[in-house]
């Protein structure tokens, strides 16, 4: 028995044949055309949240429903098998939109939420910059007070949602001369029609093709200080607090892409002959599919006792890193494997895993590198 079997409802079963339903109905027929367009159309996103998929998890007072956490895995379970990976609602509801929730005062839950869940809002997080990736702490947007405004100036790079976001919560500096300098980082919203923000190029990428990611800039951009979340100097830590839940995000997009690449593959050797027989009763295959399923089934479970334990508000981080880490390197290792056993086919833009293939790598460099996973497990162990 699956460890989330006895936490799914028949609320659960609805929503899953909902958003199965949608997928197959908005995003399976068109995934090929955004992959070459680079970008998944606004009006999905608008489709998506007037069905209720967006930010399901908020209170009724803010356009949600009050799901619980098992939503979030469903769609993204759902959304692997249309072999669309560029719908990056994920990052939206699961990621971006909670930092608002948790650290917005109310007048702002009020302004941006319900945007949020009807996808009139498509939400970025601006961290990255062109010269700092996993050290937030060396970040150099700064935004400086004047009056009521912060004064943003700074570029920022790799932001995915970049080309189709209209609300951005920018880590940035409030006091560059903190020391330690992680303590003068604020995080602050800007909207994209505020004066001083540009959209830089569209960034393009080895894998995720359609899902837009691209540079900004900020440029004397004015924010009223009122768009401001939280406390000035405790961005750092407000990120730090939500990285648990944006690394089994993560590890739930690894797991459910092993999962499908497994499928498919199993699927190919038994369709495939040579030598008069199918490839999978080739004895080397056959028990290679074997360790690649074990593999697959272990993150499962690993990932079920992280939900569970998410979901009970239990600290968490060094397993989460764990998963993180393992289930993306397991994923790398695994699909590569897969490829090789459709031979030819598996290099064929046609064959759903030559997508999971490429689209794959990225999964132990975004969100925290593998490195770092591995440096917080190895600091969680006292070393």
């Amino acid at each position: 028995m699956s460890l989330l079997e006895k936490h799914y409802t028949q609320e659960h079963t609805i929503y899953r044949q909902s958003i199965k339903k949608f997928f197959e109905k908005e995003v399976t027929p068109h995934v090929e055309e955004w992959e070459k367009a680079g970008v998944v159309p606004r009006e999905t996103w608008k489709k998506f949240g007037d069905q209720g998929f967006l930010c399901p998890w908020l209170p009724e007072e803010h356009g949600g429903v009050g799901a619980d956490f098992l939503f979030s895995l469903i769609a993204i379970e759902e959304i692997a098998a249309t072999g669309c990976s560029g719908f990056a609602f994920p990052l939206h509801s699961d990621i971006v939109v909670p930092y608002i929730n948790s650290y917005g005062a109310e007048e702002q839950k009020k302004r941006w939420l319900p945007g949020c869940v009807t996808g009139d809002y498509i939400t970025a997080v601006a961290m990255t910059e062109p010269g700092t990736g996993s050290d937030l702490s060396a970040i150099r947007t700064t935004a400086v007070r004047d009056g009521d405004h912060y004064i943003i100036n700074g570029q920022k790079t790799f932001i995915s949602n970049g080309l189709l976001c209209n609300l951005i919560v920018v880590a940035a500096q409030t006091n560059p001369k903190a020391d330690p300098p992680y303590t003068g980082i604020s995080l602050i919203v800007v909207e994209s029609d505020t004066p001083g923000f540009e959209r830089g190029k569209k960034l393009h990428k080895v894998g995720l093709l359609s899902q837009d990611t691209a540079e900004m800039a900020f440029v004397d951009c004015r924010v009223p200080v009122g768009n401001l979340l939280g406390k000035e100097g405790h961005g750092f830590y407000y990120l730090m607090e939500k990285l648990q839940q944006e690394r089994i995000i993560s590890a739930m997009m690894s797991q459910v892409s092993a999962e499908e690449a497994l499928k498919v593959t199993i699927d190919y050797t038994k369709s495939r002959e040579a030598f008069g027989r199918p490839i999978s009763k080739f004895q080397y295959i056959a028990f290679e599919m074997a360790k690649i399923a074990t593999e697959v089934e272990i993150g499962r479970t690993f990932l079920e006792s992280l939900v569970i334990d998410h979901m009970e508000g239990k600290e968490i981080v060094k397993k989460a890193s764990m998963a993180k880490y393992w289930i993306a390197e397991m994923l790398n290792s695994m699909v590569g494997r897969c490829v090789q056993f459709h031979g030819g086919y598996g290099y064929m833009e046609e064959y759903p895993i030559s997508r999971i293939f490429r689209d794959a790598r990225v999964q132990t460099i975004y969100a925290g590198t593998s490195e770092i996973m591995l440096l917080i497990i190895s600091r969680y162990m006292g070393l």
